[in-house]
């Protein structure tokens, strides 16, 4: 499979829609959180609270060069907030973008790589290994999955050296907003009836994002990931999408998943931090239209 500019625009906006959908969930839950979605050139400024996974710049480059004016203002707002600026810049973007934002102070802090794979392949997906049972959780029953999820991100497998894990009360909040946000499909492997493991999907124009995946230490190496990922790319193959993706650390055990699923390497996000400055003036956080 191979990533054109119109496939990873697409998965990009995807991206921003599902960073928007959790923004909206947080301004909802926590209006002292001072959400702020705010377009950004061809991209999506979003702010969803200090430690917000969605807190990004995401989709810049496809379509428009970079806009300063209206990055002085997204940074201002950041500033306001006490916040670093995050811009997810994919490596399929113009390459005068990630140019015009290390001359504005931006540095390269990482990378993570989208991969994906072509649907549909329901026919192709494998049954979960002997033992391990798959079952997707209706939308009121959500913490079998959050406590498998966070006892999972807790416990990294150690293939990504450079992570930082934020403390268990920070995740507890950033699944409880996933948790409630629509859109989020929820799932949970069962191994001799104890719940293993966890993983979301979500649905966007033909996009299947899976994402959220983890297994608790007591149960890795039995398949639960493989079996996790398989089930979801046979709903997502037949609720009609065409393409499914997966977002995951250079290197990972979670990569070699998918690449042994049959994912392909699609391109690359470099993520490029802005350091807090301190705010010089008040501004009040203006929200844009959510993207389409």
């Amino acid at each position: 499979m191979f990533a054109t500019n119109a496939l990873a625009a697409r998965v990009e906006r995807a991206e921003m829609r599902l960073s928007a959908s959790i923004a909206r969930t947080v301004d909802r839950l926590r209006p002292e959180a001072r959400v702020l979605v705010q377009p950004c050139a061809d991209g999506l400024a979003v702010y969803a609270g200090p430690d917000s996974p969605v807190g990004k710049v995401i989709g810049l480059g496809f379509d428009r060069a970079l806009d300063p004016a209206g990055l002085d203002a997204i940074e201002r707002a950041w500033d306001e907030r006490g916040e670093p600026v995050r811009v997810e810049l994919s490596t399929r973007a113009d390459a005068s973008i990630a140019s015009a934002l290390t001359a504005r102070g931006y540095r390269l802090t990482m990378f993570e790589d989208v991969l994906g794979m072509l649907l549909p392949r329901a026919a192709a997906v494998a049954s979960p290994p002997a033992g391990i049972r798959i079952e997707e959780l209706p939308q009121d029953e959500y913490r079998p999955w959050m406590d498998a999820a966070l006892d999972g991100f807790l416990a990294p497998d150690g293939s990504a050296p450079n992570e930082e894990l934020p403390s268990r009360a920070i995740l507890e909040r950033i699944f409880g907003d996933i948790a409630q946000t629509p859109g989020f499909r929820r799932y949970v492997a069962l191994v001799d009836g104890a719940v293993a493991g966890a993983a979301t999907l979500r649905l966007d124009d033909g996009v299947a994002q899976l994402c959220g995946a983890a297994t608790r230490p007591a149960f890795r190496r039995l398949g639960v990931q493989s079996a996790l990922l398989a089930r979801r790319l046979a709903d997502a193959a037949d609720a009609g999408c065409d393409v499914a993706v997966v977002v995951t650390q250079p290197g990972s055990i979670s990569q070699a998943n998918a690449i042994r699923q049959g994912y392909a390497m699609l391109y690359s996000r470099a993520v490029l931090i802005r350091p807090r400055r301190p705010a010089t003036e008040s501004h009040a956080g203006v929200r844009g239209p959510d993207p389409t």
